[in-house]
């Protein structure tokens, strides 16, 4: 397998939450090198851009810029994505040349209900445009009930979540080593 680069952005800022545990166990799918970019920035404030662009800025776009391919794990928070995640894509906006433009990229989600994170998934697909991402369009991961879906080492319980994982991952695998995916 050839060593790709892997950063994970997890749109849940707490250590234990579900979207942590289903990008790592990702992540370990996708293989090669694994790197979490920290979406704990500043609020976008043009004042604080015009003073300089904020290091922790700067250190994800570098990160992304050096990956070969890029996985958002999303929770839903009142039908979309949270601040957390929009405020990293309009800082990522502002630097030159954005980083995320043609990455190779996976969004998977976790939330309670039956959806999964659906909506918030497909919000955060039109929020990448921008951005000049083509994110994968499947297969669709959405665990629901993920309450229900890991165990206490935090790897997925369900068959079925589990081979659409390694599916999307794979693809995300070929999309970053150049094959067409």
């Amino acid at each position: 397998m050839t060593d790709l680069t892997l950063v994970g952005l997890c749109g849940s800022l707490r250590a234990a939450s579900y979207n942590r545990q289903l990008m790592l166990e990702a992540a370990g799918i996708f293989g090669g090198r694994f790197t979490e970019g920290s979406l704990r920035l500043p609020l976008f404030d043009e004042d604080l851009e015009a003073e300089g662009m904020p290091s922790e800025v700067e250190a994800l776009g570098a990160a992304i810029a050096g990956a070969d391919a890029v996985l958002f794990a999303c929770p839903e928070y009142n039908k979309a994505p949270p601040g957390v995640v929009k405020n990293a894509l309009d800082w990522l906006s502002r630097l030159k040349p954005n980083p995320l433009a043609g990455k190779p990229v996976a969004i998977v989600t976790a939330a309670g209900g039956r959806a999964g994170g659906e909506r918030s998934q497909n919000v955060l697909r039109w929020m990448l445009v921008p951005h000049r991402v083509e994110p994968l369009s499947w297969p669709e991961v959405f665990v629901a009930a993920p309450e229900k879906e890991f165990d206490a080492e935090g790897r997925l319980l369900s068959e079925r979540y589990r081979k659409q994982l390694e599916t999307l991952m794979e693809r995300l695998r070929d999309q970053a080593s150049g094959k067409v995916g």
